[in-house]
């Protein structure tokens, strides 16, 4: 399966606006963000292998 991994005009864009908003955190602040962000990445990943397996 092909699997697209470009963004689209739209997650560029969000992208470069969550790159200005970063830039004024603090070291705790982006470590904080960091940790949240992969949590979040894990609890998506997890709902994609359970919503595999029901297929």
């Amino acid at each position: 399966m092909d699997m697209p991994t470009s963004l689209s005009m739209e997650q560029q864009f969000k992208l470069q606006v969550l790159r200005e908003q970063v830039k004024s955190l603090t070291l705790d602040q982006a470590q904080e963000y960091l940790v949240e962000v992969m949590r979040q990445n894990m609890v998506k990943e997890n709902i994609l292998k359970h919503w595999m397996k029901k297929m």
